[in-house]
């Protein structure tokens, strides 16, 4: 790739993580290298086995268990900032083809972090590299700094059933 793109997956429909995902296996597949880092998530997602599965395929999370039921605390910012410094390195270093900061943007609405240092992680990037930002809420810089933005919209969702999360597809 010359050039690396920014792409933002927001709103409030199913499907972020999953598109991200979906572009992270796409690249994989190219032969590119993929380093895929989930802000506020500490618990055990079946896409963490994918690194058994992928070559060029690297996850990490930088968070512990959810708190989006609750309020964050310090170790939950503390865990943001951490992943956050990991992820400044790996784009500057431009060691990764695709680099996927998924939930960023909640990490953004409960301020663990906050826009401009995002924007600067990007903005540091080596040329290359493709970024990809998800999260309901993106704040507008981070719209604004974006290439493509994509918004998921509920229209129905099985939840409303009372349909609870299912192994391999929601989690």
């Amino acid at each position: 790739m010359l050039k690396g793109f920014v792409h933002v997956y927001t709103g409030n429909g199913k499907g972020k993580t999953t598109a991200a995902l979906g572009l992270a296996l796409r690249a994989v597949c190219a032969g590119k290298k993929v380093f895929f880092g989930q802000f506020v998530k500490g618990m055990t997602y079946s896409e963490l086995k994918a690194v058994d599965f992928l070559p060029n395929f690297v996850m990490e999370q930088f968070g512990r268990a959810t708190f989006i039921h609750g309020e964050p605390d310090e170790e939950d910012i503390k865990a943001a900032k951490e992943g956050l410094e990991k992820l400044k390195k790996i784009l500057t270093e431009g060691t990764f083809d695709l680099v996927v900061m998924d939930e960023v943007n909640i990490a953004l609405y409960f301020k663990l972090l906050t826009p401009s240092e995002v924007i600067e992680a990007v903005n540091n990037r080596a040329e290359h590299v493709e970024v990809v930002l998800t999260g309901r809420y993106a704040p507008d810089e981070i719209i604004e700094l974006a290439d493509l933005v994509t918004e998921m919209k509920e229209i129905k969702h099985y939840y409303q059933k009372g349909i609870d999360a299912r192994k391999g597809i929601e989690f």
